[in-house]
């Protein structure tokens, strides 16, 4: 059995409905109103919340009764808990839903689909012959359109509108299924590419996760003393340390391989500047300034993507 086609969906289940998840129930209720969301997550404050705003239809009373007649699900909870979340519910999904993850990490989300929905694979049965939901209705999606501000509360109808949306589908991931995707994202505004996983991996550990790190060390080692007299240029650079805890938490946890061998590159361009300025050769200290202000200035933002969360997660 297959994916539905776009126009054949009627319901869509939103699992964590905040940002991310409110988002998406705000933009394909707006896109495609005869659709239902339902929505499932551990705040009734943040449910209620989203049903008063119209983001979503209906709140489901367990996961369970979310995911059961949905024709697509998308998972949005930190990915620290996405493994748990994809096996409670594999047992109780329709063989023909779609469902994807909203996660800003992507080789670990591919492995832990493969672990607990590749066991039909590996045994031969059918999705109609097993109660396990197919891998290859899976498809793995990361959409560039975080805010340093989490929640539903913050939640908006456009905020995918012309953002980039990361699709890493595996080997095993049926083409009916990327179309499907594919057009729930372009039907919400995004602008759609593939990507391997780990290349994914290695991108945003440069131009996300890295930064962010490094936010987060800069606000904890800077003298909350001097804060006060921050400008526009401390503003710019620290607004990211601001993010979601416990998301970025999962994030760093489950990128680490990959943000650990951005930090040796950034801790040895540290030291450069470091000597220059020990040894107070000024030369030196110059170049390596002229050096990055050039690479800053040859820069411009992906088109059409905004400026102000152009990599946020």
């Amino acid at each position: 059995m297959t994916v539905l086609a776009l126009h054949a969906v009627r319901r869509v289940a939103i699992i964590g409905c905040g940002l991310i998840g409110g988002s998406f129930a705000l933009a394909i209720r707006k896109a495609r109103p005869e659709i239902t969301v339902t929505a499932y997550g551990r705040s009734q404050t943040t449910l209620q919340e989203a049903l008063r705003m119209g983001a979503i239809t209906d709140v489901s009373s367990s996961l369970t009764d979310a995911v059961r007649d949905a024709d697509v699900v998308l998972i949005s909870v930190p990915v620290g808990a996405t493994h748990e979340t994809l096996s409670s519910m594999r047992a109780h999904l329709k063989p023909t839903a779609l469902v994807m993850d909203a996660g800003s990490t992507k080789a670990d989300m591919v492995a832990t689909a493969q672990t607990v929905l590749g066991e039909n694979m590996a045994s031969g049965a059918s999705p109609e012959a097993t109660s396990h939901f197919p891998l290859s209705h899976f498809v793995p999606a990361h959409p560039i359109a975080g805010k340093e501000k989490a929640g539903i509360a913050h939640a908006e109808g456009d905020l995918y509108a012309n953002r980039l949306v990361i699709l890493t589908p595996s080997s095993a991931t049926a083409a009916p299924a990327i179309s499907l995707a594919t057009a729930l994202w372009e039907a919400v505004g995004a602008r759609v590419i593939q990507m391997d996983a780990d290349t994914h991996d290695h991108v945003f550990g440069a131009v996300s996760h890295l930064p962010h790190l490094l936010a987060f060390a800069y606000m904890n080692g800077v003298d909350p003393s001097t804060i006060a007299m921050g400008g526009t240029g401390f503003q710019d650079f620290t607004r990211i340390a601001g993010s979601d805890p416990v998301v970025w938490r999962d994030i760093l946890s489950t990128n680490r391989t990959e943000i650990l061998a951005q930090v040796q590159g950034f801790e040895q361009a540290l030291a450069q500047l470091k000597s220059a300025l020990t040894e107070g050769d000024t030369v030196q200290l110059q170049t390596l300034i002229t050096q990055a202000s050039a690479q800053r200035k040859a820069w411009r933002v992906p088109v059409p993507l905004s400026d102000s969360n152009a990599i946020d997660d």
